[in-house]
């Protein structure tokens, strides 16, 4: 039986050319980059590539900002967040995001309110974007951080931050502000330039890419400033100290060439993925899709099967060899905050499934699921 693996949002299956080139520096240019001998500026050579693979495929322009590598996109989003609100203390303590962030996001801009800052958490609209009025009228002079995702990792709603007339608006009326894009979702799946639509900090994170677990990246635009959160070296311009993983950074630099190169490719076959997805359930009983048609990713589709469930249903489907999940990875298997922010009834939040796709996924793969979704209840209904 063919294993479906429809749970890419959490994690990707690493590429065998990105492991290999893993495998080749651990075992083979294993020089510490900081050293002065030549295998440690092998290594650091590794890292300049990288850099400049990831600076590529954000529309980075060469010497403009830099890639400050991180153990994935969790420490990014803190970085980013404490590092900011550090660095500009001064200038205001407004920190404006969402109540649909990734936990990362949420817990930070949480615990920056407990020190003096005040975070103000915008509520998405039914289809779980954020109103841009809503945006807009948050911002004042005394915000001095805008924090979103550019792409939602559990319905695949684009934001407004994608808009540059929304963040040219966000500067006029906070001109202090930093804005920080989540783009782990978005980084090599939405198309976007960092620098085209005025974003000061993204986050990214290899995983998602068909890289390794445990390697990301923050990446600033020129003239952003933060703080260190970390202490202990000269590694990163002291902004991220420790002894770099070399391995792991040189993976996410290829791996981001990689699925950057492809894009287009790849969004094309995620979209036939779920476009077959939606035909073969859409009047389905108890089915409601929560993903929105337009502005969303094709790489993510939330649906409920009211009446059942999510952890009954993902439990059946991964007897059948169809993997997926009801939400985010970190909240392991909390109800979603996102669909309980987009005002979603109880019964639909407990009954939700994420599917979420990559280059690896076929139609046929979502019609052998749609059949067994539609099997597993039409079974669990009969014993009901």
């Amino acid at each position: 039986m063919e294993e479906i693996y429809f749970d890419n949002a959490a994690t990707t299956r690493t590429d065998p050319e990105v492991a290999a080139l893993m495998t080749h520096v651990l075992c083979e240019e294993y020089g510490n980059p900081s050293s002065l001998h030549s295998r440690g500026v092998r290594a650091q050579l590794l890292i300049e590539r990288a850099s400049r693979q990831l600076a590529a495929a954000l529309g980075m322009k060469r010497g403009k900002g830099r890639i400050l590598f991180t153990s994935g996109g969790t420490e990014a989003n803190n970085l980013a967040l404490f590092g900011a609100a550090d660095a500009l203390r001064r200038r205001g303590s407004r920190i404006v995001t969402t109540s649909v962030e990734h936990a990362s996001v949420l817990e930070s801009a949480k615990e920056l309110g407990t020190r003096g800052f005040e975070p103000v958490f915008l509520s998405p609209g039914p289809d779980g974007r954020i109103p841009v009025d809503a945006l807009l009228s948050a911002c004042s002079e005394d915000t001095i951080m805008v924090s979103m995702m550019l792409v939602n990792n559990e319905v695949g709603a684009v934001q407004p931050i994608a808009d540059p007339a929304v963040i040219r608006e966000i500067r006029r009326r906070s001109p202090h502000a930093l804005i920080h894009a989540d783009a782990v979702q978005a980084f090599c799946k939405y198309p976007f330039s960092m620098p085209a639509l005025g974003l000061d900090m993204v986050t990214v994170s290899a995983h998602k890419i068909h890289g390794p677990k445990g390697s990301g990246a923050l990446a600033l635009a020129e003239g952003a400033r933060i703080l260190p959160q970390l202490f202990g070296g000269e590694q990163q311009n002291r902004l991220r100290p420790g002894t770099e993983n070399v391995a792991g950074i040189a993976a996410l630099g290829l791996a981001a060439e990689n699925a950057f190169s492809h894009l287009e490719e790849n969004r094309a076959a995620a979209t036939a993925v779920g476009a077959r997805v939606r035909e073969r359930l859409s009047g389905g009983k108890g089915i409601v899709f929560h993903s929105p048609q337009a502005d969303c990713s094709p790489f993510l589709l939330n649906l409920s099967a009211v009446g059942y469930r999510s952890e009954t249903l993902l439990h059946a489907l991964a007897a059948e060899g169809i993997y997926l999940s009801s939400g985010s990875a970190c909240s392991k298997g909390a109800k979603s905050h996102v669909l309980a922010a987009m005002g979603c009834p109880a019964a639909e939040i407990d009954s939700a499934l994420r599917l979420s796709f990559c280059k690896y996924n076929t139609p046929e793969q979502a019609d052998r699921f749609a059949e067994t979704l539609q099997r597993i209840t039409q079974t669990l209904r009969r014993s009901n």
